[in-house]
């Protein structure tokens, strides 16, 4: 039985062809057919599932998480194919030189739109129109002469300076009660340009900064709601009591190089919750009235000015308890009082004897 079941083994293997490697080529010509006859016929041919298209990014530009960064790219024009699904569209570093009606026609929940450092002299009146949702726009370095009308009313940011704009109307920010921050820096403003009421609907304005430009005055008709107010670099040659009336909540009063030589009587009444206040790079003759009874203020930067005398009551109270925060800055350098001369107990409510800067004055 041995022998017999051995023999037929013996035979199959004499009939059986030689042993070929297959390799993954071959699998492939198999597959698609060699030439030889198939056994089930011909196979119908296999239909791909549809599959949604997702949204295009505009050519040369990156898109990643609904942010779309389209910048530095040399773009003469707004791209016509701009996700509709966008949060941040980032355009800056170009040239486009107008914003047309429908180019951001489908842009219905931006947020944040970056057109800074173009040549952009036209916007469009209904060019903001589609985006109800937009917080923060950037205007920064372009070519405007004028405010853009009809800017949406859900702007919490809004950066316009660095262009050539020499009026504000009283319709410019109409509606816009949602802003927090604003900057109107480096433009040709004069103070007669600024419409009285200009303001007026900016309930929520928190910083403002108007430097560089040619205003002679404080604006006039600040919101309350201000805690920040920027107006360095500007042409303002006395600060008025009464332009700062309603400023209950100011923390921060910037009015470094100006040509400021007088602060009126009183004028820090109207901002009893002020900490910092920036008057150096002026003309000031006198230490400004209004510290001693000020409980608040903290920093007070007097440098580089004409001061000539520092008395023992220009800062501080008589007594100790009626000022609640103690002196942490006071800078007098590079005025022509004789430093030596001041006398120790000026600073009796000093924090530390380190917040105190004082310089002999140098005729250049």
């Amino acid at each position: 039985m041995k022998s017999t079941i051995l023999l037929l083994l013996l035979a199959t293997v004499a009939w059986a062809k030689p042993f070929r490697q297959t390799g993954f080529l071959d699998f492939m010509l198999e597959d698609e057919g060699s030439g030889k006859p198939e056994i089930d016929g011909p196979k119908p041919p296999i239909e791909q599932p549809d599959v949604p298209q997702g949204p295009v990014c505009p050519f040369g530009c990156q898109c990643h998480l609904r942010v779309i960064q389209c910048s530095d790219l040399g773009l003469k024009n707004v791209p016509a194919d701009i996700p509709s699904d966008a949060s941040l569209l980032d355009l800056q570093n170009n040239k486009i030189t107008e914003i047309r009606e429908f180019d951001f026609k489908n842009l219905h929940i931006l947020h944040a739109l970056i057109l800074v450092n173009n040549k952009i002299t036209i916007i469009h009146p209904k060019a903001f129109t589609p985006m109800g949702k937009l917080q923060r726009l950037y205007l920064s370095k372009n070519l405007l002469k004028e405010m853009p009308v009809n800017m949406p009313k859900n702007l919490q940011e809004l950066r316009i300076h660095e262009n050539e704009i020499a009026k504000i109307k009283k319709s410019s920010f109409e509606g816009m009660t949602q802003v927090i921050v604003m900057e109107l820096g480096t433009n040709p403003l004069k103070s007669e340009g600024i419409e009285n009421g200009a303001f007026q609907d900016l309930k929520k304005l928190s910083y403002i900064r108007i430097s560089d430009t040619n205003i002679t005055s404080i604006p006039k008709g600040l919101p309350s709601s201000l805690s920040e107010l920027h107006l360095d670099g500007n042409k303002i040659t006395k600060v008025e009591a009464a332009s700062l009336k309603g400023l209950n909540n100011l923390n921060k009063l910037g009015l470094s190089f100006n040509q400021i030589s007088s602060v009126e009587n009183a004028t820090l009444v109207h901002v009893p919750h002020l900490r910092e206040l920036h008057l150096d790079n002026n003309a000031l003759v006198n230490v400004p009235p209004g510290l001693p009874e000020h409980k608040y203020i903290q920093v007070i930067y007097l440098h580089n000015n004409k001061i000539a005398a520092v008395g023992t009551e220009d800062f501080c109270p008589p007594s100790y308890n009626t000022k609640k925060a103690m002196y942490s800055g006071i800078s007098l350098f590079s005025n022509p009082v004789p430093y030596w001369e001041v006398q120790p107990i000026t600073f009796r409510c000093v924090f530390d004897r380190s917040a105190i800067q004082l310089g002999n004055y140098r005729k250049k």
